[in-house]
């Protein structure tokens, strides 16, 4: 009897690291959401993603948005295109940074309250393999074109207003 319960105990330990390890496959570092103006409508967090082995972020949710979606733009030409992913693949070993102004990014759309500097929230990441991992997203104030640099990004009163000169595409 108290070799069963000694197994079934040392068993349930190895499966609780298990899953412990599991979750630790996909790691999120540097997780920070530019500061909005006024009623901005939508919001970006950017971050890095890396993972041990293939995985996929499957979707995120934050209690600030109504929703999350990712995200990716590029350049073509003169003219920056962007879409929304339904999914965003990560290569075993080697890190995805989330910046502004190219590549992958999180748009939170429909936020609930404007994001000031110092402020942060916590971002829930569903991935494929590693699950779910919550992260907390810290509000900077990012310089805008002519104070260092950076672009505006996905500003506007509602839905993706304020995207002139850009193409934008939902891709399901």
């Amino acid at each position: 009897m108290k070799l069963r319960l000694a197994l079934t105990s040392a068993l349930s330990l190895v499966l609780i690291f298990a899953a412990g390890m599991s979750r630790a496959q996909a790691t999120v570092d540097g997780a920070y959401a530019r500061a909005t103006v006024g009623k901005q409508a939508n919001g970006a967090a950017y971050l890095q993603l890396s993972a041990k082995g293939d995985d996929t972020l499957l979707s995120a949710s934050a209690p600030v948005a109504n929703r999350v979606e990712i995200h990716t733009m590029r350049m073509d030409g003169d003219v920056m295109k962007m879409r929304a992913l339904d999914k965003l693949e990560i290569k075993g070993g080697e890190k995805l940074q989330m910046q502004p102004g190219a590549g992958a990014h999180l748009m939170l759309m429909g936020l609930k309250q404007p994001l000031k500097a110092g402020d942060s929230f916590p971002l829930t990441l569903t991935f494929r393999k590693a699950g779910k991992l919550t992260v907390e997203v810290k509000v900077k104030e990012i310089a805008m074109p002519g104070k260092g640099g950076d672009m505006p990004h996905h500003s506007g009163q509602a839905g993706h207003a304020g995207h002139e000169g850009h193409e934008h595409h939902h891709h399901d």
